[in-house]
C-alpha cells in the first residue's frame, strides 16, 4: 500500500485485514479531487489501475485491497460509517435498535431498494446473505470473524430483520458498514465460490459488474436504479460515471507511464518515488490514513525460535520506525501501536516502539545467542535466520529492515512470490512471519488477526491470555471498559514481541486533474459513486 497502496493482509491465508461507541476516528483526508466547483457532468468513464489480483472480486471473499477496490462499488451495506466522524449512518437500513448487552440487533430495512436485477432487497435477503457468509467459512475469513457467535436471524417482517448472537457483540453495528458484509442477491448467495469470485453475483450498489478478467481486467457498469445512497455521499440517485475500467498493471513503472500517457485516470498504487509527479501540474492526490492493524511484521511461534520470546522482542527492537517511514509517502508515518491513529480507541504506545539495539543485543547475549563468524548469531548449531516471504510490489522499507536486523545479528532472508503462493503458505502455516496490515475502522480488527477463534496470525497453539482480553473488547458496550481492554491488549501483543508494529499506511489516489469527486469511505476504501470526468 503506497508506493502506497493501500495492502491488506489477505484474510485466510493472512491477517489481510474490522460500533460500538466511536471514539475519534479522523479522516485525515485531503482530497482536492472531490471540491472541484466545476458543475458535474454525467455519463463517461473512468480508468484505475490496480497493481494487483487474485482473481476474485466476490465483496464477500475478498480480502486483497486492489480486488476491495473493485468489490466495494458494487455491495451496498446495511449502514455507513462516516470516514470524518467515525459515526454509524444510515444506508440499506434506515434504522436499527440494539439490547443492552449488544446481543440482539433489529434492522428497519428502507422501502424500495433492489439489487441489480430488480429483485428487493428484504430481511429475507439479509438473512440468506449473513447464512451466506457462514457457509463461506474461511472463503469469507473477514465476515466469518465478524459473525462469530452468531446464534440466529428472524425475519420479523419483509422490512425488519433481527440479528442474534449468543454473547455480547459491540463490534457487530460497525461490521455492517464494511463491504464483507455488503449485500448481493439471494440467488447469488447460493452460487459456487468460484462463479462468486468470477464476478457472477448481482450486487446492491450504484456499480454492476460487466465483464472480469482475472489479472487482466474488471469493467464495472450504471446501475441506473441505484437510489438508496447513504447520508455520507454528496448526491443520491445513481452514479455519475457511466461505467469504471480497472486495469491490472503490476509494473510500477509502467503503471506511472500509463498515468502521465492518460492511459488510465487514476490509481492507488503509485510509487513513493513517483508520487511527486502527481503532485500538480494536471494532477491530483488524495490521501487517507487506514484505520486498522498497522504494517506488521507477526511472527509464527511454530516456529521454534521464534516462540521465544526474547527473540520476537530483540527483533522487535531493533527496527527504527522512524528511518523506515522516510522511505513512505509524505503521509505514512511510524508506526506507535498495532492499532493506526485513525483507528476507534487508539492510544500511541510510541514510548514502547523506540528501536534499541543495545536493548536487542543484550537480550540475545542473555538468551544465549552468540555472534559467528558471518555475523549471524547462532545458538546450539541453530542460526538466527528466518525468511520473509511478500507480494508487495515495493521493497524498500523491508530492506531497511533486514539491515537493521543484520546489524544486531539476525538474518532475514527477503523473498518475493505471487499473492496466491503466499496465501497458500500462510494458510499452510509455513511462513516465518507475515508482513502486511489489516484495515478496519474498528479496533475488533484485533481479535480478526491475533485471536485463536480468529485467524491467528501468531499461530498460538492454545488460547491466552490475549484471547480473553480480545473477546472481552468485542463484547462490552462499555466504552471506558473497552478503552482499557483495548489498550491492555495492544500493550500485550507489544511487550510480548507478538506484533511488531512498523509503519502506519495511508491511501494515496493519484488522478488526472480531469476526474473530480473521487472519495474514501470510512474504512479508507475507494469510493467512486461521487467521481466524474470533465471532458
Amino acid at each position: 500500500m503506497t508506493h502506497r497502496i493501500s495492502r491488506v493482509l489477505a484474510p485466510v491465508a493472512a491477517l489481510g485485514a474490522l460500533a460500538l461507541v466511536l471514539t475519534g476516528c479522523s479522516s485525515g483526508s485531503s482530497s482536492p479531487a472531490s471540491t472541484s466547483s466545476t458543475a458535474v457532468q454525467k455519463g463517461g468513464n473512468v480508468t484505475v489501475a490496480i497493481s494487483s489480483d487474485i482473481g476474485c472480486i466476490d465483496p464477500q471473499q475478498v480480502g486483497n485491497n486492489d480486488d476491495i477496490a473493485i468489490a466495494r462499488q458494487t455491495v451496498a451495506s446495511l449502514t455507513s460509517q462516516d470516514p470524518k466522524t467515525g459515526a454509524i449512518k444510515p444506508w440499506l437500513a434506515t434504522a436499527w435498535q440494539i439490547n443492552s448487552n449488544a446481543t440482539s440487533f433489529t434492522f428497519d430495512l428502507r422501502k424500495g431498494a433492489t439489487f441489480a436485477d430488480g429483485t428487493p432487497i428484504d430481511a429475507a435477503a439479509v438473512k440468506a446473505n449473513l447464512a451466506g457468509i457462514q457457509a463461506l467459512g474461511a472463503k469469507a475469513s473477514l465476515g466469518s470473524s465478524y459473525l462469530s457467535g452468531l446464534k440466529g436471524v428472524t425475519v420479523v417482517d419483509p422490512q425488519t430483520v433481527r440479528i442474534d448472537f449468543s454473547a455480547p457483540s459491540a463490534q457487530f453495528l460497525q461490521a455492517t458498514s464494511t463491504f464483507s458484509l455488503g449485500l448481493v442477491s439471494t440467488k447469488s448467495t447460493t452460487l459456487s465460490v468460484a462463479d462468486r469470485c468470477a464476478g457472477e453475483y448481482v450486487g446492491s450498489g450504484p456499480f454492476a459488474v460487466k465483464s472480469y478478467t482475472p489479472n487482466s481486467s474488471a469493467v464495472l457498469s450504471r446501475v441506473s436504479s441505484y437510489d438508496w445512497a447513504p447520508p455520507t455521499e454528496s448526491h443520491t440517485g445513481a452514479a455519475y460515471l457511466s461505467t469504471v475500467t480497472y486495469k491490472v498493471i503490476p509494473e510500477a513503472g509502467t503503471l506511472t507511464g500509463a498515468l502521465k500517457s492518460g492511459q488510465i485516470d487514476a490509481s492507488p498504487d503509485v510509487q513513493t518515488t513517483d508520487l511527486p509527479l502527481f503532485d500538480g501540474n494536471g494532477y491530483t492526490e488524495i490521501n487517507r490514513a487506514n484505520p486498522g492493524v498497522t504494517y506488521n511484521l507477526i511472527p509464527n511461534e511454530t516456529n521454534a525460535v521464534l516462540k521465544d520470546q526474547s527473540v520476537r522482542v530483540a527483533i522487535q527492537k531493533a527496527i527504527d520506525r522512524t528511518d523506515v517511514a522516510k522511505l513512505l509517502t509524505k503521509y505514512d508515518k511510524p508506526a506507535t501501536s498495532v492499532l493506526s491513529s485513525s483507528t476507534p480507541y487508539f492510544t500511541s504506545e510510541a514510548s514502547k516502539l523506540k528501536a534499541d539495539t543495545k536493548a536487542a543485543r543484550a537480550l540475545l547475549e542473555a538468551d544465549g545467542w552468540k555472534v559467528g563468524s558471518d555475523g549471524v548469531r547462532e545458538k546450539d548449531g541453530q542460526k538466527l535466520s528466518f525468511t520473509v516471504e511478500y507480494w508487495q510490489p515495493s521493497t524498500e522499507e523491508l530492506e531497511l529492515v533486514q539491515q537493521e536486523e543484520k546489524a544486531i545479528g539476525v538474518d532475514l532472508q527477503l523473498k518475493f512470490v505471487t499473492i496466491a503462493q503466499w496465501q497458500s503458505a500462510s494458510a499452510s502455516g509455513s511462513l516465518d512471519f507475515l508482513w502486511g496490515n489489516l484495515t478496519r475502522s474498528d479496533p475488533d480488527v484485533l481479535r480478526t488477526i491475533f485471536s485463536t477463534t480468529g485467524q491467528n496470525a501468531t499461530h498460538r497453539a492454545a488460547p491466552a491470555a490475549i484471547d480473553t482480553l480480545l473477546a472481552d473488547q468485542a463484547s462490552t458496550t462499555d466504552t471506558a471498559q473497552r478503552q482499557k481492554l483495548v489498550t491492555e491488549a495492544v500493550e500485550q501483543l507489544i511487550s510480548s514481541g507478538e506484533a511488531d508494529p512498523v509503519y502506519q499506511l495511508s491511501t494515496t489516489i493519484a488522478a488526472s486533474s480531469t476526474v473530480h469527486g473521487l472519495d474514501f469511505e470510512g474504512s479508507s476504501r475507494l469510493d467512486l459513486y461521487n467521481t466524474w470526468v470533465s471532458k
